[in-house]
Order: structure tokens, then C-alpha cells, then sequence
């Protein structure tokens, strides 16, 4: 018999790669943000993020998960996002995310196994084959959601992110303490 209904409606094999997971490894143009660039007459380029997002791995990040930033494009405006939810691994402008991806596990020392890869275009499907736990946000291309062991509801920079930490969290029963620290359970 399962625990409670979260698990009721997890298939059993999905939700032993999620238990597994120690790093969250996240593309940004797509998966952080709606992948919208906008750049303004001076050439200073934004780009707009979910604060829930940003919660949510703060969140999974004080629980003892990872979260890596990995993407093909550069921008100060990644490196100020990053600086500002606490993570310290970020990789910019990679063209070979694989080679990436395979440095960090080393210097990490974890598995692919123990990994999970949340990616939108044809440029992630490679990490999200790698992944023990493989996700494509709603909105990603169809190959990248084909190939996905998980496709979330929300798109890309708009929740996608905070639905995986959530699901992460929630698979490795450590959902109630966050409900008991936030008094909301």
C-alpha cells in the first residue's frame, strides 16, 4: 500500500528515478524563462523569471538537492538571477552540454542516475537521455516532451520549475516538512 495519494498517482518507476535524484540540473532560455530575450535600444538585454521558480529551488536547495545552471547562451542577467537564489554552479555559452554534464557529475560525484535534467529544445534531448530523471516543460519542442520520463504542466518560466521541485520533494517525503516549516499543512 502506498503512503498518500501523491504516490497513488505516480507510477511506482517514475517515482523510484525521482527518490534517487541529488542534482537538479536546469537549462535557462526556455525552462527559467519563457525563453524571450528582449533587448533594448542600448543593447541591454532582459529577460523575466518566476519568483515561484526561484522559491521553489531555494527551497530544494536547503533540502540538500543540487541545482546547476547549464545553457548555451551568456548573460549577465543569469549570473544576477543565480547570485540571487544561491547557486554557485553556472555554465554559460556550452555548445557540448554532454561534456558539461559529464564534468560536473565528476566533480559533483554523483551518477547519472542521481541526476535530473529539465530541459525545452532539441539541444537538451542529449542531457535528458543522460538523466536519471528526465523533464520537458509543457511548452518544450515535441522531441524533447517525446523522450521526458516527466512533461510538467506549467511552460517554461512560468512554473515548470517550482512544479519540479515540488515533485522532487515530494517523492523523497520531505513535502511535510516544508508544509510544517511554512505552517501551512
Amino acid at each position: 500500500m502506498r503512503g498518500n495519494m501523491f504516490e497513488e498517482r505516480i507510477e511506482e518507476r517514475l517515482l523510484n528515478k525521482i527518490r534517487r535524484v541529488k542534482l537538479l540540473i536546469l537549462d535557462v532560455d526556455g525552462v527559467l524563462t519563457d525563453g524571450r530575450i528582449i533587448i533594448d535600444d542600448a543593447g541591454l538585454e532582459s529577460k523575466q523569471f518566476d519568483v515561484r521558480d526561484g522559491h521553489g529551488l531555494k527551497i530544494l536547495m536547503r533540502y540538500g538537492i543540487g541545482v546547476v545552471l547549464l545553457t548555451g547562451r551568456r548573460s549577465q542577467v543569469v549570473e544576477h538571477r543565480a547570485a540571487d537564489l544561491g547557486i554557485t554552479e553556472v555554465y554559460q555559452g556550452i555548445h557540448n552540454k554532454v561534456e558539461a554534464f559529464d564534468g560536473i557529475l565528476g566533480r559533483r560525484q554523483v551518477t547519472p542516475e542521481e541526476t535530473s535534467c529539465v530541459g525545452d529544445d532539441v539541444v537538451d534531448i542529449p542531457l535528458l537521455r543522460r538523466a536519471g530523471f528526465s523533464v520537458a516543460v509543457a511548452d518544450a519542442v515535441s522531441e524533447a516532451r517525446q523522450i521526458a520520463d516527466y512533461v510538467t504542466h506549467q511552460p517554461g518560466g512560468r512554473g515548470a520549475v517550482r512544479e519540479v521541485c515540488e515533485l522532487i520533494l515530494k517523492a523523497q517525503n520531505r513535502w511535510l516538512e516544508v508544509a510544517v516549516r511554512y505552517e501551512f499543512a
